[in-house]
């Protein structure tokens, strides 16, 4: 067996991941600075969340789930490896190439399950006409994503995170060619997108070929292997339609509310950043190797793998969600209060960053916990899961938005992200020992909730000395960095001192394979 080296991996992939992510926000920042909340914006919004919606089913969501495990235990007993990935790639393709044409015709009904609150004003057809231009983007990005967990199962991490940088750098691309030429900014994004997807599809597979699988289209056929991918991924389906429930709970909401669409985004798209940096990096390379130890049956080397994850994860998510959670207001006001994004769409925008903070360690344990059960092709427990969670994030949401407004799509989607954690953590007893948190896990837990507490008494310290600095034009920049600065000392330094954490782990990590 080569085991991929854990702490390599998550620094490769979180590197990339955060790269993408800082791009997407630049991205982001340009859309508020050009079209600020008005209906071009939360018309895109909705038309590039249909695609997005639907890769979260055929591509890295339940696709992925059951067919990493499945590849990389081929791959690690070399049992044709290669034909399994053909066959799978034959049957992505084709089932998301039906899709993207019955989508051609129904996006109007599509658009209206996004967000009923657009129908009757210009916002509805603005969504139709760039969700039919979007949405191809769904079968290049599917097919990459299948690409990308074939590579991650090779210990192959670089282009499958690189990736996503090439759709960011293309919409920026775009809106500023738009901006010059004098291009209608919403088409032009919209256009953008599927081209995006063929950069990213190229990108992955010329990395496929170099790993040795060139991946070819073939007839797809119903073999004994695919019906065994199917019987996984079927479950995953379901759960995968669960998740969208939820979004589409937060969307519906938010349509009835002038502006909350892009409030809910931009906060949303915030957020993301460390919870893609660390808790997608952590689920792209804890799957194939717990999947590859299952099959060597290294049951100390899984249980090894799972707690250093975890610890990796909530050393670096729980200060971020303290971070989120404390120092909202400037964040939102110094990153994205210019041009088109006025004052008023501020508060609102940093109340959801806040509340989205809050489930921020949720979401990521349930990266860290998923690849428990998905390595066992067990995708039928998180899909029980997922339902209740849903129950609970429709209850939560539906409940409180005559009493709360539009934060109540936020507050849906955190507790139910607890909820969802909570059941997996507690449906992981089921596995004994590869699932018991280990004594160094134990000990330092406790630790890193206490420094990330010290790190928020100085933020809330830091940010009544700034002020004033961080509502001023010239000065706001230099005083967010010093913010951020000066919380990432005090919480590293506390952390130091109080053992949550030694310089030597991150050297172990770097060095060892384990």
């Amino acid at each position: 067996m080569q085991p991929i080296r854990l702490i390599r991996g998550f620094l490769s992939v979180g590197a990339w991941t955060l790269a993408s992510r800082v791009v997407g926000f630049v991205r982001d920042v340009m859309i508020a600075a050009y079209l600020g909340t008005g209906p071009v914006a939360q018309a895109y919004t909705i038309a590039f969340s249909l695609p997005n919606m639907f890769r979260r089913f055929f591509g890295e969501g339940a696709f992925n789930t059951a067919f990493v495990p499945m590849f990389a235990k081929r791959l690690e007993a070399e049992e044709n490896a290669h034909g399994f990935a053909e066959e799978a790639f034959a049957g992505l393709f084709s089932v998301v190439l039906v899709l993207s044409l019955i989508a051609h015709v129904a996006m109007p009904w599509l658009i209206l399950m996004q967000a009923a609150g657009f129908k009757g004003d210009e916002r509805f057809d603005l969504a139709v006409t760039y969700g039919r231009i979007c949405f191809p983007y769904v079968l290049f990005i599917s097919l990459t994503a299948m690409l990308s967990g074939l590579l991650n199962a090779g210990g192959r991490f670089l282009a499958a995170a690189a990736a996503p940088v090439l759709m960011n750098l293309i919409l920026i691309a775009a809106m500023l060619l738009a901006d010059r030429n004098g291009w209608d900014m919403g088409m032009a994004m919209s256009w953008s997108t599927p081209v995006s997807g063929i950069a990213q599809f190229f990108t992955c597979w010329w990395a496929a070929k170099r790993m040795g699988f060139p991946l070819r289209l073939r007839r797809p056929r119903l073999s004994p292997d695919m019906k065994q991918l199917l019987r996984i991924a079927a479950p995953a389906v379901l759960a995968g339609g669960v998740v969208q429930v939820n979004l589409l709970v937060g969307r519906q909401i938010g349509s009835f509310f002038d502006g909350a669409i892009s409030w809910l985004t931009n906060a949303d798209r915030l957020y993301q950043l460390p919870l893609g940096v660390v808790g997608i990096a952590i689920g792209i390379v804890l799957l194939p190797d717990i999947s590859r130890r299952l099959k060597a049956e290294d049951t100390a080397g899984g249980r090894h793998a799972y707690n250093r994850a975890a610890e990796f994860a909530l050393f670096l998510t729980v200060p971020a969600a303290v971070a989120l959670v404390v120092a909202a207001y400037p964040l939102i006001s110094v990153l994205f209060k210019r041009g088109a994004f006025l004052e008023s769409d501020v508060g609102p925008t940093a109340l959801a960053l806040a509340i989205y903070g809050v489930g921020l360690p949720a979401f990521v344990l349930q990266k860290v916990l998923q690849p428990l059960y998905f390595a066992r092709e067990d995708t039928r427990k998180p899909f029980r899961f997922a339902v209740w969670s849903m129950v609970v994030n429709a209850v939560a949401a539906l409940g409180l938005a005559p009493f709360i407004g539009f934060a109540a799509a936020a507050w849906g989607t955190t507790i139910a992200g607890w909820t969802m954690a909570a059941q997996l953590w507690l449906g992981t007893r089921a596995f004994g020992e590869a699932a018991e948190l280990d004594a160094r896990l134990r000990h330092r837990l406790p630790r890193i909730v206490a420094a990330s507490a010290v790190m928020g008494v100085v933020l809330w310290g830091l940010m009544q000395l700034l002020e004033q600095a961080l509502l001023t034009q010239g000065t706001r920049y230099l005083a967010l960095a010093a913010l951020v600065l000066g919380g990432m000392v005090s919480y590293g330094l506390t952390a130091v001192a109080l053992g949550a954490f030694r310089p030597s782990d991150l050297r172990a990590g770097l060095r060892r394979q384990r």
